[in-house]
């Protein structure tokens, strides 16, 4: 059994939950900015993008370029639309970053509890 496998997406998940704490929180820190842009991604096609890739790409010599550092590249963020402009050019709209932000925080506490559960199983299987 191949111990990757055992924990299924919620990896991927954590990473790119993690990732877009620091975004949001990012938008909720230059609310008040004047001209600042408020920027998101967009968790599931992220995910589904990683899923079925499986394997992460190694290097065999140290002259090969590294594989991207972060889960999120900055072309795949963007800016949000917002749903009322402001006079200083801000986009963050601090209700919408504040939900978001709490909703995405829920989300990873789902995928730690669904890791810590997976965990508990393997254990109970090594001891059993």
């Amino acid at each position: 059994m191949k111990l990757d496998n055992a924990f299924g997406m919620h990896e991927q998940a954590l990473k790119l939950r993690s990732h877009r704490a620091e975004v949001l929180a990012g938008n909720i820190a230059n609310a008040d900015t004047p001209g600042y842009k408020a920027r998101d991604f967009d968790f599931h096609k992220l995910l589904q993008q990683q899923i079925p890739a499986g394997e992460t790409m190694r290097t065999t010599s140290p002259r090969h370029i590294q594989p991207d550092s972060g889960p999120v590249s900055a072309s795949e963020l963007f800016y949000r639309i917002p749903s009322q402009p402001s006079l200083d050019g801000n986009s963050v709209d601090s209700q919408l970053e504040h939900t978001a932000y709490a909703a995405n925080a829920m989300e990873y506490q789902a995928s730690l509890h669904f890791l810590s559960g997976s965990i508990k199983k393997l254990m109970i299987a090594i001891k059993g």
